[in-house]
């Protein structure tokens, strides 16, 4: 998997977005994935789940589950990119449009088409403004498209909870997951 800073990736890829707080630091990933990877990672990743779990999310998970999970999506075929600043709790929000906008950006130079991003519900409109200030100076011709879902919905956000969740907690996390991290932008 090719990332975003390195070269432009040969075809253009998909991105799944989810973030992590942890210690007044916002963390706001994104995984890369190519299209022909696509359905065989929901697959593999649907596999992890335990009987009668439908979703992923490191922070529901006991450190025992969290090792053997992160090891195995550290082995992936993809990259993820984490967009970090300062925050507090009366600008969590702005930090995080900071993040998207830059990913936006990101994203956008790469040519890449899709974003799906772990919904917040009535937060998503948010994220909804940051990008189509982005988009709106962008020829038509781009063919960005972006859509919240709720993560039960689609596993590859759970690349993005993984790598967040364990990225943030740093030590031993941080090492299990950065084989998949492709950069780390500090804002």
């Amino acid at each position: 998997m090719v990332g975003l800073r390195k070269a432009p990736p040969l075809v253009a890829v998909h991105a799944f977005m989810d973030e992590s707080e942890r210690d007044r630091r916002y963390y706001l990933c994104v995984a890369l994935v190519e299209p022909a990877q696509l359905k065989p990672l929901r697959r593999k990743l649907a596999g992890l789940l335990m009987p009668g779990q439908r979703e992923l999310h490191f922070y529901h998970e006991k450190p025992p589950r969290r090792r053997v999970v992160a090891d195995k999506i550290a082995r992936l075929p993809i990259a993820v990119r984490i967009y970090q600043t300062a925050y507090t709790p009366k600008t969590d929000e702005i930090a995080r449009q900071e993040c998207l906008d830059l990913a936006i950006t990101d994203l956008l130079k790469i040519g890449s088409h899709r974003l799906v991003i772990d919904s917040r519900a009535e937060r998503d409109r948010f994220d909804a403004k940051t990008i189509r200030n982005q988009l709106r100076d962008q020829p038509a011709s781009c063919n960005f498209s972006y859509d919240h879902h709720d993560s039960k919905q689609e596993p590859l956000c759970w690349i993005a909870d993984a790598a967040g969740w364990c990225f943030g907690a740093g030590g031993d996390w941080r090492r299990r997951i950065m084989p998949i991290i492709d950069d780390v932008i500090e804002l």
